[in-house]
């Protein structure tokens, strides 16, 4: 089975003065998801934005809003993303190794998608248990740089990890986040990423729609290879 390409360009790079039309011309030029970085000023340095924003954001969106969390205390945005309008709730599993159980019970009874995340630092090995369990995640994020800020160096030695995961899960959603970009994207869809985070790469290109076609063609070419 062939996972499918999603390219999720992520709205941090955008104009937040102007969310709702940075939105609307990433969906028009081919975007399949918008990534939106929820960052608490704690479990990384930065602060970026919250449920009220994406609440704002769903009013003029009907697109799949995928959240990831880099936050210290996922349990407690669960509700209140949910209700905002969030399509999917990536949480790290360096914050929730204890109730990551209990966490995904939750975002699926929010009417969210499960996912999780580990950073560079962090064995695939701990995210095993949580693809593998009886209320299992649906996406692994593979962090390709230290989570917290954009237009960040991407981190080649990353798809070790992707690799082990996509022979380990042939149907597992594998998402990238981190320097994807036209230079970098073969060794992520090579690796067995389907899911491209990409920001900079996108909103500070000249042509943002054939930077997210060269994204998803990569995926494409890259599967039957894997």
């Amino acid at each position: 089975m062939v996972v499918s390409p999603k390219i999720a360009p992520s709205m941090l790079s955008s104009d937040f003065a102007n969310l709702a039309a940075e939105a609307k011309r990433m969906v028009d030029l081919g975007a399949d998801w918008l990534h939106m970085d929820i960052m608490d000023g704690h479990f990384v340095p930065n602060l970026t934005i919250g449920a009220p924003v994406i609440e704002s954001l769903r009013k003029h969106t009907k697109a799949y809003l995928d959240c990831h969390l880099m936050v210290t205390n996922p349990m407690d945005y669960v509700e209140q993303m949910g209700k905002a309008g969030a399509s999917g709730f990536t949480f790290h599993v360096e914050v929730a190794k204890e109730n990551w159980q209990e966490l995904v019970r939750k975002i699926k009874s929010a009417g969210m998608t499960p996912g999780v995340a580990i950073k560079p630092g962090t064995p695939v090995e701990e995210v095993y248990p949580l693809v593998e369990g009886e209320t299992p995640v649906e996406m692994v994020l593979v962090m390709t740089v230290e989570p917290g800020f954009g237009g960040q160096k991407f981190m080649p030695s990353m798809m070790d990890k992707v690799r082990t995961l996509r022979q380990k899960y042939p149907t597992l959603d594998i998402e990238v986040d981190g320097g994807l970009g036209p230079s970098t994207i073969e060794a992520a869809a090579a690796a067995g990423a389907n899911c491209i985070v990409a920001g900079s790469s996108v909103f500070g290109a000249p042509k943002p729609g054939e930077v997210i076609s060269l994204l998803r063609t990569s995926v494409e070419k890259a599967q039957p290879n894997i």
